[in-house]
């Protein structure tokens, strides 16, 4: 369901339970005055979370609310923060409006990557947007629900050297070092990664973006959590370098079931989550 007068480039699926999922990095729409500056259309897009909007389409069924951008992270990247400071000092990065791919391959000809104005510009067209919907979303299910949790889904290639060393695990939970979520909600997700015997690790490499650490308010009944799934987990990543020709690579149900079947255990617990009510016998609080 959504806003007869809710740019196309914004879909917002209503639900009624307790949980807010967002998307930002599942698009790859850009438009034409934008795609002019690209010299190559593959690398405006190689960065896409690919297909995560597949992976999490159960979500629906538990009642959560899912935001969604079908604009690609080249445009804008609605999980920066819109002040252009980076979230991780000291780590490679991309901008608010990206100039370089993960791997650090120029997006832009000579000349023409985005100036002040610009970026202003697509602040106000696309990240502004965006998260009214979200804080939109927020306060009509905090009306309704005491605790409401709000999952950012998100994926990234198993290897990146310049973002980070070796393989990332396949599991990467985000809660600004616990500033974001309950302590005990954080373990309940930790333990069904874990007993997936896939790979796992909180607040590494990556401990949450913008939407995580500017809407997780615990205090005040919003828990807010990151979930980085490294590519592999759900897709047939190829092993060595990507190209053209082999990245993406085609979604296939059947791979990623698995996963799917340990991410739906995941937002039941979160769905489900009351600070000091017991999940999965374990009082919490």
């Amino acid at each position: 369901m959504g806003d007869e007068n809710q740019a196309s480039w914004l879909q917002v699926q209503r639900g009624d339970a307790p949980l807010l999922l967002c998307m930002p990095h599942t698009g790859t729409a850009i438009p034409s005055r934008i795609a002019a500056q690209l010299p190559s259309p593959w690398l405006a897009r190689k960065d896409t979370d690919w297909w995560i909007e597949r992976l999490y389409a159960f979500a629906a069924d538990l009642g959560a609310t899912i935001v969604r951008t079908s604009v690609s992270r080249t445009v804008i990247d609605a999980n920066r923060d819109p002040s252009g400071a980076s979230l991780y000092p000291g780590h490679a990065t991309t901008e608010l409006c990206p100039t370089t791919t993960f791997d650090g391959e120029p997006l832009y000809g000579a000349g023409a990557a985005p100036g002040p104005q610009e970026i202003a510009l697509r602040r106000r067209e696309y990240f502004e947007p965006y998260h009214r919907v979200i804080g939109e979303q927020l306060g009509r299910l905090r009306a309704a629900h005491r605790v409401v949790v709000l999952y950012d889904c998100h994926s990234i290639r198993s290897q990146i050297p310049r973002l980070f060393p070796g393989t990332l695990p396949h599991f990467n939970i985000g809660t600004n070092s616990g500033v974001s979520c309950d302590a005990a909600l954080t373990r309940s997700i930790e333990a069904l990664c874990d007993a997936s015997g896939l790979t796992r690790v909180t607040d590494g490499r990556f401990r949450g973006g913008y939407t995580t650490r500017h809407y997780g308010a615990p205090q005040d009944g919003v828990h807010a959590v990151q979930m980085e799934l490294a590519c592999r987990a759900y897709l047939r990543e190829p092993a060595c370098e990507v190209d053209a020709d082999s990245w993406p690579c085609a979604y296939d149900e059947d791979f990623a079931a698995p996963l799917r079947a340990v991410l739906t255990r995941v937002l039941e617990a979160c769905r489900s989550f009351k600070p000091g009510v017991a999940i999965d016998g374990a009082r919490h609080g």
